[in-house]
This record gives structure tokens, C-alpha cells and sequence, in this order.
């Protein structure tokens, strides 16, 4: 079974949070910054910068922890973001990420 990753961006000001669950961080976070899919919730609300993300070795286990972070409510997502990053820093562009 292929790894796994859950994320979380947000917009320039940190106001609308987006979890999701990918196989290939790099490329997903590249195809929200490019708005590759126009339409999309994240293109709609500007939702680029990546500020958490967890690996799992097997992408089942990433979709579970999806569902539960998505069940959870935001001071929660907040939380979990600040716990690894307190200054909401775009971490994509973090050299030893990827």
C-alpha cells in the first residue's frame, strides 16, 4: 500500500482551514498553490500555504486521521497546527520537507 499524508492549508490571513489526505505532498500542495482545479473549495478561498502535515506508511491510516481531524472542531485544528508551528509559516518552502 502506498504512504500517506494529511495537511492542512489556509490563506494568506489564516482564516478558512482546509484538511486533506494525499499520497504525494509535493505535488498536492503545488496544485493548490497553481489552483490547478479552479473550482475547488481551496482555489475558491485562496488556500496555499501549507502549515501541517503528518506521514503515515500507509495511506489508509492518513485517511483515517483525515476523518479525524476533520470531526474536530476548529480551536482543535488550531491546536494541532500551533503545536508544530506557532507562527502559521508556510512550511512547504522548509528545505528538509521534501
Amino acid at each position: 500500500m502506498k504512504p500517506g499524508y494529511i495537511y492542512i492549508v489556509t490563506n494568506y490571513n489564516n482564516t478558512t482551514l482546509y484538511v486533506g489526505v494525499t499520497s504525494d505532498l509535493a505535488d498536492r500542495i503545488k496544485q493548490h498553490k497553481n489552483k490547478i482545479f479552479p473550482n475547488s473549495f481551496s482555489a475558491k478561498y485562496n488556500l496555499n500555504k501549507l502549515v501541517y502535515f503528518e506521514q503515515f506508511q500507509m495511506i489508509g491510516d492518513a485517511i483515517a486521521r483525515e476523518k479525524q481531524i476533520k470531526a474536530g472542531s476548529r480551536l482543535k485544528k488550531i491546536q494541532l497546527i500551533e503545536s508544530l508551528n506557532p507562527e502559521w509559516r508556510d512550511i512547504y518552502f522548509d528545505d528538509e520537507l521534501f
